[in-house]
């Protein structure tokens, strides 16, 4: 059983929900008392799982580790605080050039994310966290009361030119990948080609569509997340398989170049996948967002301004040794937490941030518009992801909280949580058995 504790700031934000969330037929008899205790149950019962966890490897040490409540949004306390059950860590590649040696740091880079995230299972927690390879897996080590672990490539730039490294990743845990990030790869074009209409491969290169193969035959989820519409949509009639976007919500809500339009969304119903519903504040509500920000900026532009710290461009913090980078970030992060309490009680009454209430409005439109058994939740936690009342896993349950005030019964919640994504995770692997039997 989930061990979940709720904060004072959880309760109000319940409170608050209540007052401004219409109720379902059926949860406008209960009180909100008795709304809270139905959401507990099931949130303990259910198998949460959040298919998008950025990792920095610094935090995958003896020293320092998910063991210890750092200030990740993600780490073994927070989420055993919110009953967040599975996370999956993300082999995380930014796009580089396409060129020997930018292949080879790629590999390095996803190298160390690999190696990090075993370490973590395997020598510093293995008695807190287990890392999952499939369904069962999953239900088996929730089951015990660990913490379950799996693996996302984000970006298959690291396997350069080289095919056969789909199977090395499969082999060291991977479950799904992407073919590109923001930037075009060398498989296939980025959503990023929407700024300036500029494509390498209009869709997949011919490498893209060979690693299609392998990853079918081997069964890594293909995941659309960050690639082109045109990419997206050749990747789904090639795949034998169902796909996932790990982390995208609805473009006709808002319209975002990494939200799936409602084409893509109808190609993916009808290929048997799920769309993981992501809470990156900026794909969920882009206006309401920037007004919020705007206020909130200005307020801590005057907390820094009575300190004497200016506030710096992102050009120029690039530019800065890692030392200096290092200094700035940990004093603005210090003049942020000085201006919180300003921007909860004057930017917030008039420019409210985006919300659970605003994310769950995505899984909404979603279920109605490709239905229930095609949509899953992700939160990008630790790659900029997080919405006010989930910021970091410590909050899952206000997520389950959501769900149950708007009627949606504990088995769809299941499903919501996880249950759809390990069925599509279950057809891939058989679909990869049954393709790798005929080649023998």
């Amino acid at each position: 059983m989930k061990q979940l504790t709720y904060s004072l700031s959880v309760l109000l934000l319940l409170l608050f929900s209540a007052c401004s969330q219409p109720k379902s037929e059926e949860t406008a008899t209960l009180t909100e008392e008795e709304l809270i205790e139905k959401a507990k149950g099931i949130h303990e019962r259910v198998i949460t799982l959040d298919t998008h966890d950025d990792i920095n490897t610094d935090n995958f040490t003896t020293e320092t580790n998910y063991t210890q409540r750092l200030n990740t949004q993600v780490n073994i306390p927070k989420m055993e605080e919110g009953g967040l059950d599975v996370a999956w860590f993300i082999v995380y590649t930014g796009q580089g050039e396409l060129t020997k040696k930018g292949y080879e740091e790629a590999y390095a880079n996803a190298d160390d994310k690999f190696k990090a995230i075993h370490r973590l299972c395997e020598e510093i927690a293995p008695d807190k966290i287990e890392l999952a390879l499939t369904s069962d897996d999953v239900r088996r080590i929730a089951a015990s009361g660990k913490k379950v672990a799996m693996i996302g490539v984000e970006n298959a730039y690291p396997i350069g030119l080289d095919i056969k490294r789909v199977k090395e990743f499969h082999d060291r845990g991977a479950r799904y990948m992407s073919l590109a990030h923001n930037g075009h790869s060398q498989l296939s074009d980025s959503n990023t080609g929407e700024r300036d209409s500029v494509w390498l491969h209009n869709g997949l290169s011919d490498l893209g569509k060979e690693v299609i193969k392998e990853m079918n035959k081997w069964g890594i989820m293909i995941d659309l997340s960050h690639p082109s519409k045109v990419a997206n949509m050749e990747m789904m009639r090639l795949s034998k398989a169902p796909v996932i976007a790990s982390h995208s919500s609805a473009r006709a809500l808002n319209d975002v170049s990494r939200n799936l339009d409602d084409e893509q969304l109808m190609m993916l119903k009808e290929n048997g996948g799920v769309v993981q519903t992501v809470a990156f504040k900026s794909y969920v509500n882009a206006e309401k967002n920037n007004a919020h920000n705007d206020k909130a900026e200005a307020v801590i532009a005057e907390v820094a301004a009575s300190e004497g710290f200016v506030i710096q461009e992102r050009a120029a913090i690039r530019n800065m040794s890692d030392e200096a980078r290092e200094a700035y970030i940990n004093k603005y992060s210090e003049i942020r937490d000085k201006a919180k309490s300003r921007i909860e009680t004057e930017v917030n009454p008039v420019a409210p941030p985006v919300d659970v209430a605003d994310f769950v409005n995505h899984i909404d439109y979603l279920v109605e518009k490709i239905g229930l058994e095609h949509v899953g939740i992700s939160s990008d936690f630790d790659g900029g992801g997080g919405v006010h009342g989930w910021m970091d896993a410590s909050e899952t349950f206000n997520i389950t909280m959501e769900l149950v005030r708007r009627g949606y019964t504990e088995e769809q919640i299941a499903a919501l949580w996880s249950g759809n994504l390990l069925r599509v995770l279950d057809k891939v692997q058989a679909v990869a058995k049954q393709i790798q039997a005929e080649e023998k």
